[in-house]
C-alpha cells in the first residue's frame, strides 16, 4: 500500500493552499503516496481561483476519515467550517484558529497510526504560541526533539529555536548542546542511513571567542560538549567560527552543521537555498515542512514557488524508507555467549535457540 501523509493547510490568509496544490498536482505525486489534506474545500477553492486555470478543476475526494483516502485523487478531511472568513496576507484570530484546527487533527489520526506521516503547511506562530517544533515535541513527547534545514547533503540543526537572541547565552548549556549532538547523531544514522556522520559544531562568539577575549562559552560549555560526544563515538568537531564556515565551503566537509542560534544556521542556510525543507527530528514521528513562512505579502498572487513544500513531501517518504530499513536492519540482532576456546581465550559463540536454552536475564 502507498503511504498516506497528511498534509495540514496551515494559514489560511498565507500560501498554504497554493504550494500544496501546485506541489500535488504533478504526477508523480500520486505514485508514490496517498495525500490527505486537513483543510476546507471552500476555502481551498478561494485560494485555486488565484491560479492558473489548469488549477481551476479539481475533484476533491471528501473523506471523513485518512482510511477512506483514494490512489490518484486530492483526498481532504474538513477541520473548520465553509464560511470561515479569508482575508489574504493578513493574521487573523480566525486564521490562526483554523491552522490549530487542521494540526490537531492531523496529529491525532498521526498518533493513531492512520497516517504515516506529516507535512505541514505554514502557520503564524501566533497560533500555537511558538512554532511546529515545539508543539510537535508536546505532541510526541521522548527524548526531545530538533529543529534541522536539509537541502541535499546541507543539513543545518539548532541548538536553540525560536528563541529571543537575549536569551540564547543562558540555553547554551554544556547539557543542551550535548543532548542536541545526541538526537543528530542519532537522527543521521537512523533517518538519513550516514553510518559515522561528521558534525561540525558552530562557535556562539565572533572569531569562536578569541581565546576568551569575545566571550568563554567556547572554552568553558562547547569545547567539553564536544569532547563528551567524542566520549560517546559521535564525531563531533570544532567550535568553528560561524562567520567564514559557510562561505569557505568548510560545511562540504561534514554530514551536518549544528548552530547555537536560529539566525546563525538559518541565514546562511537559506542564502545557498531557499528550497529546503524543515525537518524535526528526534520524534517517533516522521514531520517536515517547507523551509519559509506564510507569505503574506504574495499570498494570493500565484507568485509562491511550490518547490519548498514539493522537497519536503519527497524527503517525508525518503524517511519512511529509510527508518524502516535502519530498522529493520538493526532489530533483534542474533544473541550470542563469550566462552573460552581450548586455549583459554574469550570467542563469541551465537545461539542457535534449537538447540541451546538461553535465559536472557543472564
Amino acid at each position: 500500500m502507498k503511504p498516506i501523509v497528511a498534509i495540514t493547510a496551515g494559514d489560511t490568509n498565507g500560501v498554504g493552499y497554493e504550494v500544496i496544490i501546485k506541489a500535488l498536482l504533478n504526477g508523480y505525486m500520486f505514485e508514490i503516496m496517498r495525500p490527505v489534506i486537513y483543510g476546507n474545500a471552500v476555502i481551498a477553492k478561494q485560494h485555486i481561483h488565484t491560479l492558473d486555470e489548469e488549477y481551476r478543476n479539481i475533484n476533491w475526494n471528501m473523506i471523513d476519515s485518512p482510511e477512506q483516502a483514494k490512489d490518484g485523487r486530492l483526498n481532504l478531511i474538513t477541520c473548520y467550517t465553509d464560511n470561515l472568513p479569508v482575508e489574504l496576507g493578513k493574521n487573523t484570530e480566525d486564521s490562526n484558529k483554523a491552522a490549530k484546527a487542521s494540526l490537531d487533527r492531523a496529529c491525532r489520526d498521526l498518533r493513531d497510526g492512520k497516517v504515516q506521516a506529516l507535512v505541514t503547511a505554514p502557520i503564524n506562530k501566533e497560533a500555537l504560541g511558538g512554532g511546529h517544533t515545539e508543539y510537535l515535541e508536546e505532541q510526541f513527547k521522548g527524548d526531545g526533539s530538533l529543529m534541522m534545514l536539509c537541502s541535499g547533503n546541507l543539513r543545518v540543526a539548532l541548538v536553540c529555536n525560536h528563541v529571543a537572541l537575549a536569551e540564547i547565552p543562558a540555553q547554551i548549556t554544556e547539557e543542551r548542546i550535548l543532548t542536541k549532538l545526541t538526537l543528530l547523531n542519532n537522527s543521521l544514522k537512523r533517518d538519513f542511513g550516514l553510518e559515522k556522520p561528521r558534525i561540525a559544531v558552530l562557535a556562539l562568539n565572533p572569531h569562536a571567542g578569541d581565546a576568551g577575549l569575545l566571550g568563554k562559552e567556547e572554552q568553558e560549555i562547547i569545547v567539553p560538549a564536544i569532547d563528551k560526544a567524542k566520549e560517546q563515538g559521535i564525531w563531533a568537531f570544532g567550535p568553528y567560527a560561524a562567520d567564514g564556515f559557510f562561505g569557505s565551503g568548510h560545511f562540504k566537509h561534514f554530514d551536518a552543521v549544528l548552530a547555537m542560534y536560529h539566525d546563525q544556521g538559518l541565514i546562511p542556510f537559506k542564502t545557498l537555498d531557499m528550497s529546503g525543507v524543515n525537518y524535526t527530528a528526534g520524534l517517533s514521528i516522521v514531520r517536515t515542512s517547507p523551509d519559509h513562512g506564510t507569505g503574506y505579502d504574495i499570498a494570493g498572487k500565484n507568485q509562491a514557488d511550490p518547490a519548498s513544500m514539493r522537497n519536503a513531501i519527497y524527503m517525508a517518504l525518503d524517511v519512511l524508507r529509510q527508518r524502516e530499513e535502519y530498522d529493520e536492519l538493526t532489530a533483534n540482532p542474533l544473541p550470542f555467549i563469550v566462552r573460552a576456546d581450548a586455549e583459554g581465550k574469550p570467542r563469541r559463540e551465537f545461539i542457535d535457540f534449537k538447540t541451546t536454552k538461553y535465559d536472557e536475564n543472564k
